[in-house]
């Protein structure tokens, strides 16, 4: 099993384990959890990325080939052209060679001083016979050498023109399935900014980040201080919810209980802000499920604390702000999965 199809599995089995309230501790686990799946988003990312500098560094390579089988192709015809050269050199001192031979036979019986001064200048010519025959067989030898890496050249440019193809078809692919990943969540942003018009703006954010659709619930439209019932004007907004998720069967849901750090003076039921955004996010994770069609396998419930902030200030209205229940819809990314582990 492949690292990715482990941490899908290890998801689905915390889900269900946490459809019930989530103690602090256990949540922690679920909480490395999540950021182990941002950090895997981030490697698709990079890998996406990654690709991109691949293929461009496979065309630098094509090029930089290309430019050496042209150099070898125009330096192969040159040899050439001193090939035929040496040839006719060659032609040229056998034929002188073979008149001082013929001069030779001629002069036998003629004046000896002659005679060694042919001989001398005919071992002359045949040395340079010898001498033109040695580098024609040499330029012969290196024109074969040339041919043979011209020929290598030529199929490691074919093989690198191959991977590029390949290299290229996988990234249309990851473009094409990350492109579909945004048009959903695009598309699933406006279906639940359709069911929840009227409020929005007031105590109710919706926005898409890091691929996933964001529903910030602030803490005057859910809940009264320090309670974890939901308000009715809370509970309608669910209820205007639960049919696009209905509608969704591939998104997964995430209820996180958000609160500030102000200490919260514990009671019978809660001990901390831990009980309390814990128990918040489990009070609308039962909502959504409960005499609903949303499978609660599909639904996460986790307090954060006080340690997620959206504003970090000491100030009322800092404070406000991060008292705060988010659901998180998320695409299911099993196809990209697959792709990425094909690769």
């Amino acid at each position: 099993m492949s690292k990715i199809s482990k941490s899908l599995y290890i998801c689905i089995v915390l889900a269900s384990f946490l459809l019930g309230c989530v103690p602090a501790k256990e949540f922690q686990a679920l909480q490395d959890k999540n950021l182990k799946c941002e950090e895997e988003r981030e490697k698709f990312s990079t890998e996406n990325e990654s690709l991109n500098v691949r293929v461009t560094e496979c065309d630098t390579k094509l090029k930089v080939l290309q430019k050496e089988v042209d150099g070898l192709m125009a330096d192969s015809a040159n040899r050439s052209v001193e090939l035929k050269r040496l040839r006719e050199d060659y032609e040229r001192v056998s034929s002188k060679y073979n008149e001082l031979q013929e001069l030779q036979q001629n002069l036998m019986q003629g004046n000896q001083k002659e005679t060694r001064k042919v001989l001398s200048q005919l071992q002359i010519t045949q040395k340079e016979l010898q001498d033109k025959e040695d580098a024609l067989k040499e330029l012969e030898r290196k024109l074969l050498l040339r041919k043979s890496n011209l020929d290598q050249m030529q199929v490691n440019l074919d093989n690198l023109n191959k991977e590029l193809e390949l290299r290229n078809a996988r990234l249309i692919e990851l473009e094409k399935i990350l492109r579909s990943k945004d048009s959903i969540v695009l598309a699933l942003k406006k279906k639940v900014t359709d069911a929840l018009y009227g409020f929005e703006g007031k105590g109710l954010s919706i926005k898409v980040q890091n691929g996933k659709v964001y529903v910030s619930l602030e803490e005057k439209l859910m809940f009264k201080s320090g309670k974890y019932d939901v308000d009715p004007k809370g509970a309608t907004a669910l209820k205007q919810l639960i049919p696009v998720l209905e509608q969704n069967p591939d998104i997964n849901i995430l209820v996180e209980g958000h609160t500030d750090d102000v200490p919260f003076k514990g009671n019978a039921v809660l001990l901390d802000n831990w009980d309390l955004s814990t128990k918040r996010a489990t009070t609308i994770l039962r909502i959504l499920v409960n005499g609903t069609k949303i499978n609660p396998a599909r639904v996460t419930a986790a307090g954060r604390s006080q340690y997620v902030p959206l504003d970090k200030t000491k100030t009322p209205e800092a404070r406000q702000k991060n008292r705060r229940t988010e659901i998180i819809l998320t695409p299911k990314l099993d196809e990209l999965f697959k792709l990425l582990e094909s690769n």
